[in-house]
């Protein structure tokens, strides 16, 4: 499977890099299925750089995978965004985009009812990640290039 990171630089060997504000799926490095939304991840940098991978399945890994926006998904991602860890090597759906993370956010804070959220999280496009959150994860990417847009 061929898959890119959206950055403002080349990733030839990816890392998971704890960040100060926590991700829709925790500590980890974000990749998408979907090119054309990495290349908006990159465009928010002066330099976008978009780097391409070829993942490698292993059988070994414990893999978390929301086929679409679920109540799962949305009570995952809260705890994710309050800094909860988890014990998945891969996690891969939906993306919680600014928007919908002000939803959640509404949503944690009492603002709105699950019922609410879920009547105001409709995407206007699809969206896609897959958060590769352990070193053996990592193994699994292949490096094949990467391009400035």
């Amino acid at each position: 499977m061929r898959i890119y990171h959206g950055g403002y630089c080349t990733v030839e060997n990816p890392k998971i890099i704890k960040t100060k504000f926590p991700k829709d799926f925790g500590t980890g490095f974000y990749c998408t299925e979907m090119e054309e939304q990495a290349a908006r991840w990159a465009k928010r940098y002066d330099t976008a750089v978009l780097s391409v991978f070829e993942y490698l399945p292993n059988d070994t890994l414990k893999i978390l995978h929301f086929k679409e926006m679920t109540e799962e998904w949305l009570d995952f991602i809260v705890d994710c965004r309050a800094g909860k860890t988890h014990k998945f090597d891969i996690v891969i759906g939906a993306m919680a985009n600014d928007q919908i993370y002000n939803y959640i956010s509404d949503f944690v804070n009492g603002i709105i009812t699950r019922e609410q959220f879920w009547v105001l999280a409709k995407f206007k496009y699809p969206t896609h990640q897959i958060c590769f959150c352990t070193q053996k994860s990592l193994n699994c990417l292949q490096y094949t290039e990467s391009n400035t847009i």
